[in-house]
C-alpha cells in the first residue's frame, strides 16, 4: 500500500499549523504516520486526546471514502488514519506503548 501524499493546505483545523513543528528555514516539519484507529469504539477520540495532553500536534486523514462517510454519519466505518510531526513520532509511539501498558494492570 503506497503512502499517501500529504500536503499542507488552507483546510486545516483551528491553530494547527501554529502548532506544527517548523525547521530554522519556517518550514514544517513532515508529518509521519502514527496509526489506524477505527471511530466505531471511539478509540481514534482516546488517542488523539493522549496527543493533546501531552502537546504533540496531529491530524486524521479518513481512507477511500471515509470523509464522506464521516460528514454523512458522524463517523468512519473505514477508520481514520492519524499523523504526527516526524520528530516527534517516537514520542508518540511510546505514549501508544504506555497506554497500552496501562490498559494490562
Amino acid at each position: 500500500m503506497s503512502e499517501p501524499k500529504l500536503e499542507w493546505g488552507r483546510d486545516l483545523p483551528g491553530d494547527l499549523l501554529d502548532r506544527w513543528p517548523k525547521d530554522e528555514n519556517g518550514e514544517c516539519d513532515v508529518p509521519a504516520y502514527l496509526t489506524s484507529c477505527s471511530q466505531l469504539d471511539m478509540s481514534d477520540t482516546i488517542l488523539t486526546g493522549l496527543l493533546d495532553s501531552c502537546g504533540i500536534p496531529y491530524f486524521r486523514r479518513f481512507p477511500h471514502y471515509g470523509g464522506f462517510g464521516k460528514l454523512v454519519l458522524g463517523m468512519s466505518a473505514e477508520g481514520v488514519d492519524i499523523f504526527v510531526p516526524a520528530s516527534m513520532l517516537e514520542e508518540a509511539k511510546n505514549i501508544i506503548e504506555g497506554e497500552s501498558e496501562d490498559e494490562e494492570l
